[in-house]
């Protein structure tokens, strides 16, 4: 299994999330982050504004779907035909063990 953190404009964050059930991905977490990337925030007019208001966006998949979601997630997060700075960043990380908190049991592989 692979985790998937995904962070996205507030105003691309539906979308990605529509398209993601679309295509059968349902299940995900979403929280509302603030931060900045390397070009450590962007000044509008005279204004620095260092953190941007973002979204997270975390989705555990198989294996063989990470390429799918990941697919998804850039497509329907990138603003503009070329896309602009400050569109996201998208991380993936192996997931070693999961437990059901319900049934009290390791997850099956």
């Amino acid at each position: 299994m692979q985790a998937i953190t995904a962070i996205v404009r507030p105003e691309k964050v539906m979308t990605v999330q529509d398209a993601l059930t679309a295509a059968g991905f349902n299940a995900l977490t979403k929280w509302s982050v603030s931060g900045r990337g390397k070009e450590k925030g962007i000044k509008v007019g005279e204004v620095l504004y260092q953190e941007m208001s973002k979204f997270m966006l975390y989705i555990v998949v198989e294996d063989e779907d990470k390429d799918t979601v990941v697919d998804i997630i850039m497509e329907n997060a990138k603003t503009g035909e070329q896309g602009n700075p400050g569109d996201g960043r998208i991380f993936v990380n192996p997931i070693t063990e999961s437990y059901t908190v319900s049934k009290q049991q390791k997850d099956l592989d």
